[in-house]
């Protein structure tokens, strides 16, 4: 018996242990790819790249093409341009960095399609680039000390924060398409955010006529997501279906489109935000919809729960135009860990 239960303690601290182990690696990872990155760059990119944690840049979120702080590919050599996608990789799931390749490469298709020689940023340079995407980096990447960085430009914003070694804060998330369902050139058939859309018309779809009086808030669609580029985002009115109203299958649906949102993060930052929601309750989530039940109409959804909210709208371009964001409402850009982490640091 004391054998038994000896083994049985043994296995749970070996699982234990692969656990922490798996979860620092990629993080690790990160810091190294971060700094290889860094000792790539001349001093004039990296001058251009580099900002103090506490720089206001670091909350200046956009997903529109505008004129940007922080170096692009422009800048870069074939092994700095290298460096900075490692770096990118090691930040995202395979499937959260394919998708910010596949959204780039969406510059093309719109350069082609609306073919305006004319639509030049401020530099000259066309309005319409892949290469036209930032990177900026916030203190010094360090195991000990807290840093950041952001990778951003037409259609993505993504923000990241390390604290203690660690990936702590991966969110404001944005991803988004324009098309979303290319039409034509040779991406014709091309559908970046295409499981995203997919499951939410299941979930809605499978929602009796009784369910869907509390699912579909308005007939009306909003323009935008909601909380745009807020730098604070605060819970939004308490509307749509509580998960605990949902039968098995739609839960399973639920979890699933959830599911699709989280596992764009890398592995070990994805399992303790999972573990963050699941800790502030599944059962506290709510699914709401807004616009037309039916694709290439105006449509909105949103998940919402104590600590998250994630938004999909899909209105302009004849709802061929898709934005959705993920937004930890108690730790967007590291806000709640920096807290504690110098909370810390003060009791020393």
């Amino acid at each position: 018996m004391c054998l038994k239960i000896k083994m049985t303690l043994k296995k749970i601290v070996s699982s234990s242990l692969l656990l922490m182990i798996v979860g620092l690696l990629p993080a690790q990872h990160v810091l190294e790819k971060a700094n290889t990155f860094l000792n790539s760059l001349s001093d004039e990119i990296k001058a251009k790249t580099l900002f103090t944690l506490d720089d206001s840049e670091r909350f200046n979120m956009n997903y529109v093409p505008i004129p940007r702080e922080g170096a692009t590919f422009h800048d870069f050599n074939e092994a700095q341009k290298k460096a900075a996608l490692d770096l990118l990789r090691a930040s995202l799931s395979e499937e959260g960095f394919r998708k910010s390749q596949e959204i780039m490469e969406l510059e093309k298709v719109l350069r082609i399609i609306e073919n305006d020689d004319n639509d030049k940023m401020p530099d000259g340079r066309p309005r319409r680039d892949p290469l036209n995407y930032h990177f900026c980096i916030f203190g010094n990447p360090s195991k000990d000390q807290p840093w950041g960085w952001r990778f951003e430009g037409h259609h993505l914003s993504l923000n990241f924060t390390s604290t203690e070694g660690i990936i702590s804060s991966s969110t404001p998330t944005f991803f988004g398409t324009n098309p979303g369902i290319v039409r034509s050139t040779e991406y014709k058939g091309k559908e970046v955010l295409k499981k995203e859309a997919q499951l939410s018309f299941s979930l809605l779809h499978s929602m009796t006529p009784e369910q869907l009086k509390t699912v579909v808030f308005t007939d009306v669609a909003p323009h935008d997501i909601i909380t745009t580029t807020k730098r604070k985002v605060e819970q939004l009115e308490s509307l749509g279906i509580p998960y605990t109203d949902l039968s098995q299958n739609q839960k399973k649906i639920f979890m699933e489109l959830l599911d699709l949102y989280i596992n764009n993060y890398e592995h070990g930052f994805a399992a303790g935000f999972r573990d963050k929601i699941n800790k502030a309750g599944i059962d506290n989530l709510k699914f709401a919809w807004a616009g037309s039940q039916h694709p290439g109409k105006g449509h909105y959804f949103r998940i919402q729960g104590p600590s998250l909210l994630i938004e999909y709208d899909n209105t302009q371009n004849d709802a061929n135009h898709v934005h959705t964001v993920v937004r930890d409402l108690t730790n967007d850009y590291g806000e709640d860990v920096l807290k504690a982490h110098y909370e810390k640091e003060h009791q020393h």
